[in-house]
C-alpha cells in the first residue's frame, strides 16, 4: 500500500473548522486504497473549534484518512506576529513527525501558503526517499506583495522568495489550483514539464447526504421570490460592497431579494452598510455548515461570486465556493478578472462581468431574473455539468495519485 504524508499547516476536517481541498483530496484517496496522512496545526486563525491536545502529536482516523494534529502556540488572529513565528515552529515539530507515524511516505506534499514549512517536507522526503511534490494554494510571498503591500526588497520577503524559488527547482513536481500559475513559477525557477493543474472541487457525498436546513433558518427564506445568494467569508478580498451596491440598484424590483450566508472580518460593515443606506432587500444568514450548505443553495435562484480585482488574481483562482455553486445547478453571476480562467463563461452557466462594477453586476442579475425559468434552469444544468466532469473529488484525487506515484 502506497502511503502519502500531505502536510498543510492550516488544513481542518468538517468538525474543527472548513474542510478544504487536502481533507476531500485525502479522504478520496483513502478510498483508493492509499495510506494518507493529513498534517496540520492544532491552533491557527482557520479553525472554528478547539482540537483538545494533551501532548504534542495527536492522531485521528477519519474513515480511513489519518488526521495528525501538532500541538502549537495560539495566536489571535491571521495578522498576529505569533502566525509568523508558529510556521518556524510548525517547521521545527515536523521534523519530529515520524516518531508519531510509523509508515513511511511513498510522496510527501507540501501546501503553501507557510513557504517555511518546505524546508523541513525537503529534509523528510530526503530522509526517505519519497517524492516530493509542492502544492501551491496560494502564490506566496507574491500575495504579501501584491495584496499586503510589502516591499519585495523587505528582508522577510526576500527569506520567502528564496525559498517559494527553491520549491519550484527542487520539488519532483509542482501542483496548483491556479491554472495559469505556471506562467508565474517558471519566471522563479519552474520547469514547465513539472507542472500539473488540480483545481478545488465538491465533494459528492456533501452533495448526495446533505442535510436539510434547520426549521428556523427555512423559515427565513421566502417562496415565491427570485432569491440572490451568496455563501463564504466575508471578507474585504470578496467584493461584497459591490453585492450590496447592485442590491440597492435593485430595490425597485420588490421580488428580488439577497441573502448573504456566512460571516467574518467584515460582517459588522457590511450590515452597517446595509443599515445606512435601508436596505430592505438584504438578510444575513449566519453560518451554516459544510453539510448544509446544498441545502440553502437550493433555495437560491442565482448565485453571485466574485473577488476584488488584483494583478496575481490572472493566474486563475480557485474559490471553494465556486464548485459548490456549479453543481448545486444554479445560474452563476461570477465578478472575479481571473486572466484567462474563465470557469462560468467555458461552462455556459450564467455570467462573467468586471469586479467592482456594481451596474453590470445590478444588469446581470436583472437578466436572470427576466429571463424565463426553463432558461435559467438550462444554464444551471450547463454548471452542474460541468462540475460532474471536471470538479469532482473522486476524478480530481485519480489525477492527484499519479503525481504522487507514477513515476
Amino acid at each position: 500500500m502506497k502511503t502519502v504524508w500531505i502536510i498543510n499547516q492550516y488544513a481542518s476536517t468538517p468538525e474543527y473548522g472548513y474542510a478544504g481541498r487536502h481533507y476531500y483530496l485525502g479522504k478520496e484517496l483513502s478510498r483508493k486504497g492509499y495510506n494518507v496522512y493529513l498534517i496540520a496545526s492544532a491552533k491557527h486563525h482557520l479553525l472554528r473549534e478547539k482540537v483538545i491536545m494533551k501532548s504534542g502529536f495527536k492522531i485521528e482516523n477519519h474513515n480511513g484518512l489519518k488526521m495528525v494534529w501538532i500541538n502549537m502556540p495560539e495566536y489571535v488572529d491571521a495578522h498576529s506576529k505569533q502566525r509568523v513565528l508558529n510556521w518556524f515552529i510548525f517547521c521545527i515539530k515536523l521534523l519530529q513527525v515520524s516518531k508519531v507515524i510509523s509508515d513511511k511516505p511513498d510522496s510527501v506534499v507540501c501546501s503553501s501558503p507557510s513557504l517555511v514549512s518546505f524546508l523541513a517536507t525537503q529534509k523528510i522526503a530526503s530522509k526517505f526517499g519519497a517524492r516530493l511534490v509542492f502544492d501551491v494554494r496560494d502564490i506566496w510571498p507574491l500575495t504579501l506583495t501584491d495584496i499586503g503591500g510589502y516591499s519585495v526588497k523587505h528582508p522577510f520577503i526576500r527569506f520567502l522568495q528564496w525559498v517559494e524559488n527553491k520549491a519550484y527547482r527542487e520539488s519532483d513536481v509542482v501542483v496548483s489550483n491556479l491554472k495559469n500559475a505556471v506562467e508565474h513559477m517558471a519566471e522563479h525557477g519552474l520547469s514547465r514539464e513539472k507542472y500539473r493543474w488540480i483545481p478545488n472541487g465538491f465533494a459528492k457525498d456533501e452533495v448526495t447526504n446533505s442535510k436539510p436546513l434547520p426549521f428556523d433558518l427555512e423559515g427565513k427564506i421566502p417562496k415565491g421570490k427570485f432569491i440572490v445568494g451568496y455563501t463564504g467569508t466575508f471578507g474585504l478580498a470578496n467584493d461584497l460592497y459591490t453585492v450590496l451596491a447592485a442590491a440597492k440598484r435593485l430595490e425597485k424590483y420588490s421580488d428580488v431579494l439577497f441573502f448573504l450566508v456566512g460571516g467574518g472580518k467584515e460582517e459588522a460593515d457590511l450590515k452597517g452598510y446595509v443599515k445606512e443606506n435601508k436596505l430592505n432587500n438584504v438578510t444575513f444568514l449566519g453560518f451554516v455548515e459544510k453539510q448544509r450548505v446544498q441545502s440553502v443553495l437550493a433555495r437560491f435562484d442565482t448565485l453571485v461570486v466574485g473577488a476584488k480585482k488584483e494583478p496575481m488574481y490572472r493566474f486563475g483562482v480557485s474559490p471553494n465556493k465556486l464548485f459548490d455553486y456549479l453543481i448545486s445547478g444554479k445560474p452563476i453571476v461570477y465578478h472575479i478578472d481571473s486572466g484567462d480562467y474563465h470557469p462560468i463563461k467555458d461552462a455556459g452557466c450564467g455570467f462573467e462581468i468586471e469586479p467592482g462594477r456594481a451596474d453590470e453586476l445590478a444588469e446581470a442579475i436583472l437578466k436572470l431574473y427576466q429571463m424565463p425559468a426553463h432558461e435559467r434552469e438550462a444554464l444551471g444544468e450547463n454548471g452542474r455539468k460541468a462540475a460532474l466532469e471536471q470538479y469532482e473529488y473522486g476524478q480530481l484525487a485519480e489525477h492527484l495519485a499519479q503525481v504522487l506515484f507514477d513515476n
